[in-house]
């Protein structure tokens, strides 16, 4: 969208409402978000002004415009819906290509949480795991869902959780995960080999949503004496589907993320 129409002008004038929130700012007047932008005042107003009517921005006693959180609540439950069918649609498309049981998994605290699975009738798993926690330090999903965080965000996540052993590779302590993630982002996706528990063998990638943040995990699951030897191709699969997903979501090109 060029961002000289209308409708462009408008959308580039909340972000920067939008920025100023980030940065811990009430919103901002015309003259502060005018000179964030390094545009006209009058322009910059009559962009504010309309943003407010469609009721994306508010007015404030303080004269500053700011977000209209009720639009981030949709945004958010449409995210979540989308996870579900058009996660639903990727992990079909993963399976089949794959021919592995494909999950997708959220964080929930310390956990993460299977919210979306595809299973193959040639599969020999037993069960669902839709709904089931795992141990984020030892699950499928947990080095994916971590991927943005920082480490002191990570050990604050753990800071009171034991690191009991599921398998016979599970990380030792929260050093130890730190150091398995960093390897998986210059991977470029996260392999959990033996950790969850012997023999179990899966890959894994990042979701982002329309702010660029990671909200889900994308996972190809299977014994390790399959997988393992596909690992290449499965990454690729997995890295398709899983970038594929995130346009859904509407997550901005790598290229325009901040």
């Amino acid at each position: 969208m060029s961002r000289t129409s209308s409708m462009g002008r408008g959308i580039t004038a909340v972000l920067a409402a939008g920025e100023r929130h980030a940065h811990g700012l009430p919103g901002g007047t015309v003259a502060e978000i005018a000179a964030d932008l390094g545009k006209d005042r009058s322009q910059v107003s009559r962009s504010l002004r309309t943003a407010e009517q469609e009721g994306f921005l508010r007015r404030t006693a303080q004269r500053t415009f700011a977000l209209d959180w009720s639009v981030l609540t949709d945004a958010h439950l449409l995210t979540r819906r989308r996870l579900h069918t058009d996660g639903a649609a990727a992990l079909e498309r993963l399976s089949s290509e794959t021919d592995e049981g494909c999950f997708l998994g959220v964080l929930s605290g310390d956990s993460t949480v299977t919210v979306g699975e595809s299973i193959p009738a040639t599969s020999k798993m037993v069960g669902s795991w839709l709904g089931r926690p795992y141990p984020a330090y030892c699950s499928d999903a947990g080095q994916a869902l971590f991927w943005e965080a920082s480490e002191a965000q990570v050990r604050k996540v753990f800071a009171q959780v034991p690191f009991v052993k599921h398998g016979p590779n599970t990380p030792a302590d929260v050093e130890d995960f730190l150091a398995r993630l960093k390897a998986a982002r210059r991977r470029g996706y996260s392999v959990v080999d033996e950790e969850a528990e012997p023999g179990l063998y899966s890959l894994a990638v990042p979701v982002r949503d329309f702010r660029g943040d990671v909200v889900a995990a994308l996972q190809i699951v299977g014994p390790k004496s399959r997988l393992e030897p596909r690992q290449a191709d499965h990454a690729k699969a997995l890295a398709a589907q899983g970038t594929w997903l995130e346009a859904m979501l509407g997550c901005p090109s790598p290229s325009k993320q901040p």
